[in-house]
């Protein structure tokens, strides 16, 4: 699976993308976990970061695959 970064996540794990492997789907909440075990410094952004598959914001019941494209999305502001 291949995980990218950006913002401040990128600066707290210092790489703009991550390759993680795992051998069943998984759901929002796993993948967290997974996340975070491989890089302990994502856990202080779980509660304000969006996960979006494949280009698609994701929700708490979707199910993700070691073929997915997962972005973890920073809050953004506008103006």
């Amino acid at each position: 699976m291949r995980v990218l970064l950006f913002a401040h996540l990128k600066d707290a794990t210092g790489a703009a993308e991550l390759e993680i492997s795992i051998s069943e789907s998984l759901d929002a909440d796993g993948l967290w976990r997974k996340l975070i075990a491989a890089q302990p410094d994502l856990a202080k952004f779980r509660t304000t970061t969006r996960l979006a598959r494949n280009g698609e914001y994701a929700g708490a019941q979707t199910r993700f695959t070691d073929a997915d494209e997962v972005a973890l999305i920073p809050p953004v502001s506008g103006g």
